[in-house]
């Protein structure tokens, strides 16, 4: 337990108190040292110039007398001397030479001056301080520069040369804006998981009753902007421990050796501050594997990591110490960093659900001035997929729309502007579309949209528009009911027909085909190849993972395949992958040629209106007519908007 107070409260170093360390005595002694000899060199310079010009008085009335002196200096240095200064011409008149010597000032020699033509200057006498400080400043000066320069290096230095091997780890205060675990959501599992080592490091009795052990790190992995940083910075402001932050490339140096000495610099802070929690972010600059990849490994680097595996789990290693670290590319770290015993959680902060996507719309939109009629759940299902950081981008936006057009509150229809815009980009009003693409446009997306409205695996439509965001034409979009994490055979076929919808409608409509299916095309490709070699869903293949042939060359893999197969199931693979593509567009084709009317209303309606939401969508379907309280437009006859015309091909988005 005396042990445990020393590491506790160390002289010198209170926690929450950062500032350099006082300097040695040692050091300033010697630093007076240094000062005291350029003061003697100094005087002693000054003494011998002077013993060098000075000359008999004799001499100096003979030179008067000889008229080889015009002018001189008269001072006195406050103590009662007098001294004469000034330059004597040599008899040859070839040149001058300064001289001075003590007088005694009288009427005699004032006259004997006057009558030989000497012009005089008398100075003002100079008091002892201003001699001292004239002789002292310029070395105090210099000491200045060598104290700044030298001396608080040598004093902030850690091992390395300078301050290369002092720790850039920083001490987090107790300030007015801390976050707390009430500010985190959608992470529940995560903030139970550092709750508890939270709560450990306040009551550790309550766990060591039983034998239980202090966890010495927790590894935060997830994708970016799920809030791995923000977890940390509520464990800072949740746990009543010094909480040091440091991030991983403030160990990369260019010097070898100075990420393992700074290394040990922050496990030594730590230990004088102990219990505490070390924060590292983005540790995966310093935690990759060794000796892998292509070329070998990074010395640098590896030093650094052995040092850090040390640390963690040595022969020296002292408890009391927790290893927060976050990273988004868990893969890449060393096996030797990832054992029990170092990193002995692992908690993944996944995307959040749709109740998780709800509160945290709730915590960013409370500083947010919201009408009474936004639903925030509705925004939430239309958001799958987003993080933390991307759903508080949604909100920032919506708040700046609304602020934009001069509203008092943030309404839904700014919600949705904003999701769409965070999505796809902002509209672009001003890339006008001619009555051609205009056209082309239209039935394309209503070609989406029947496909998927026919298709009852797909999800719900929220709107269908043909104004341009992004680099996107015109874009379906559709509202899940639900968080999915599966998909069946079966909706990932209602995908690849609703993808299929606006390539089919074209082909109906114009006879012709567009680039603007791109995309599309590109999308059903992937998941058709999917299905073949990794989900098993061929019957022709079986149930094996046959790989993929677009895995990223690291780490040594990808070079040669991860799955090789002959050249027989490579042309079986290709077989499939066209027979589920040809089915789906055969599938679509049907609908759209089933449908046609609908289609036909759908899209000069789009061509109008330019946007449509679900209930008018459903409307047109049944009735082929807009629901009531919407604009009376009553769609062409069928004739005139079939009409064939040909339209340039153009790139567009497509549905989700």
């Amino acid at each position: 337990m005396a042990d445990d107070k020393q590491q506790k409260e160390p002289k010198g170093n209170k926690p929450g108190k950062k500032g350099p360390p006082p300097m040695p005595m040692r050091g300033l002694a010697i630093s007076f040292l240094m000062m005291a000899v350029f003061l003697t060199v100094l005087h002693l310079f000054s003494n011998n110039s002077q013993k060098s010009n000075e000359i008999e008085y004799t001499d100096f009335v003979n030179m008067v007398k000889n008229g080889r002196v015009s002018k001189v200096d008269i001072a006195h240095d406050g103590a009662g001397n007098h001294y004469v200064s000034g330059e004597s011409m040599d008899i040859n008149e070839s040149g001058t030479t300064q001289f001075r010597t003590e007088i005694i000032l009288t009427e005699k020699l004032m006259e004997m001056l006057e009558d030989n033509g000497v012009q005089v200057k008398v100075k003002r006498p100079k008091t002892m301080l201003v001699s001292i400080l004239a002789n002292i400043v310029p070395f105090i000066l210099i000491f200045g520069i060598i104290y700044f320069i030298f001396i608080r290096q040598m004093k902030n230095a850690g091992r390395g040369a300078m301050s290369f091997g002092k720790s850039r780890a920083k001490l987090l205060t107790q300030d007015k804006n801390k976050i707390t675990f009430k500010d985190v959501a959608g992470v529940d599992e995560a903030k139970e998981e550092l709750a508890e080592v939270v709560e450990f490091l306040k009551d550790p009795k309550r766990f060591q009753k039983l034998g239980g052990k202090m966890p010495k790190g927790v590894l935060l992995s997830g994708s970016p902007g799920t809030g791995k940083t923000l977890l940390a910075k509520a464990v800072a402001g949740e746990a009543d421990v010094p909480f040091f932050t440091i991030s991983g490339s403030d160990f990369v140096e260019m010097f070898v050796g100075i990420g393992a000495s700074r290394v040990r610099d922050m496990f030594e802070q730590g230990k004088k501050n102990a219990p505490c929690i070390i924060f590292i972010d983005e540790i995966d600059a310093v935690g990759r594997s060794r000796f892998s990849g292509i070329g070998g490994g990074h010395d640098e680097r590896e030093q650094t990591l052995n040092a850090l595996l040390v640390e963690m789990d040595g022969f020296d290693t002292q408890e009391g110490i927790i290893i927060v670290a976050a990273t988004n590319r868990p893969d890449v770290l060393d096996p030797a960093l990832l054992r029990p015993g170092r990193f002995d959680r692992q908690v993944v902060v996944d995307l959040p659900t749709l109740e998780g996507r709800e509160q945290i719309l709730k915590i960013h939109s409370r500083n947010v001035r919201l009408s009474d009629q936004v639903d925030l759940k509705r925004s939430a299902r239309g958001t799958p997929g987003f993080s933390g950081a991307d759903l508080a981008n949604l909100v920032n936006e919506a708040a700046l729309l609304a602020s934009r057009r001069g509203a008092d509150f943030v309404e839904q229809e700014d919600m949705e502007e904003a999701r769409d815009k965070v999505m796809w980009g902002r509209e672009r009003r001003s890339h006008v579309l001619d009555p051609e693409e205009k056209k082309l446009t239209a039935y394309h997306e209503a070609g989406h949209a029947i496909a998927m409205y026919k298709t009852p695996e797909c999800e719900p439509i929220h709107k269908v528009t043909i104004i341009p965001r992004g680099r996107a034409l015109g874009a379906t979009m559709s509202l899940p009911e639900k968080d999915r994490y599966t998909q069946s055979q079966k909706r990932l076929e209602a995908d690849l027909v609703a993808l299929m919808g606006g390539r089919a409608a074209e082909e109906m409509i114009f006879e012709d085909v567009t680039t603007g299916a791109h995309n599309d095309i590109e999308r059903s490709t992937m998941i058709a190849r999917a299905m073949v070699c990794e989900y098993g869903m061929s019957k022709l293949l079986g149930p094996q993972n046959l790989g993929s042939h677009n895995q990223p060359v690291f780490l040594g893999q990808g070079i040669s395949g991860a799955h090789e197969h002959s050249e027989e199931t490579s042309q079986k693979i290709d077989q499939e992958v066209q027979r589920i593509l040809a089915e789906a567009y055969d599938k679509c084709m049907k609908i759209l040629t089933d449908n046609r009317e609908q289609l036909v209303a759908l899209s000069e309606l789009l061509i109008e209106r330019e946007v449509l939401d679900f209930a008018e969508v459903d409307s047109i379907m049944k009735t082929g007519k807009l629901p009531e309280g919407s604009e009376k437009t009553e769609p062409p006859p069928i004739e005139e908007a079939a009409a064939d015309s040909e339209a340039e091909p153009k790139s567009e988005a497509e549905t989700e």
